[in-house]
């Protein structure tokens, strides 16, 4: 269950984040064109970028669709609240962490931006069906 996502009554049980597709979409090419446009202007050092990397962070974002407001959402990482018991983070205070956690929202924002980009693309060009319009039909 996506973090930010509220179960709603009239949608209870048919919940489809659609995140397989979703996968397919950044594997694709829009998490490899959104991470190079955030890293064009990132404020993280190469030193952050390997604490973020060792981590795992890059990982597990979660781009999903959500039914009940019917559009594109992410879930941004954060560096663990363990973060000063971690190895891979000795160089990294408070106000760091902070930078970093903020950085990753970035980076979120731009990839979904550039994932919507995707859904619009995929939606005029195939069948297969991308975008608000078809996922709110599905289900009818």
């Amino acid at each position: 269950m996506p973090r930010e996502f509220e179960l709603q009554e009239e949608t209870l049980g048919s919940e489809d984040f659609y995140r397989e597709d979703l996968e397919d979409l950044l594997q694709e090419g829009a998490w490899k064109e959104g991470f190079n446009e955030w890293a064009e202007y990132t404020d993280l050092d190469e030193e952050q970028v390997r604490i973020v990397s060792d981590l795992g962070l890059f990982q597990v974002f979660d781009f999903y669709w959500d039914p009940t407001e019917d559009r594109l959402r992410f879930d941004a990482p954060t560096i663990p609240n363990d973060w000063r018991e971690r190895d891979a983070t000795e160089s990294l205070d408070s106000s760091t962490v902070s930078m970093i956690d903020a950085t990753l929202q970035d980076l979120g924002q731009t990839v979904h931006e550039t994932l919507e980009g995707y859904l619009e693309r995929n939606d005029e060009a195939t069948d297969f069906g991308w975008g608000k319009e078809t996922y709110g039909k599905r289900g009818e």
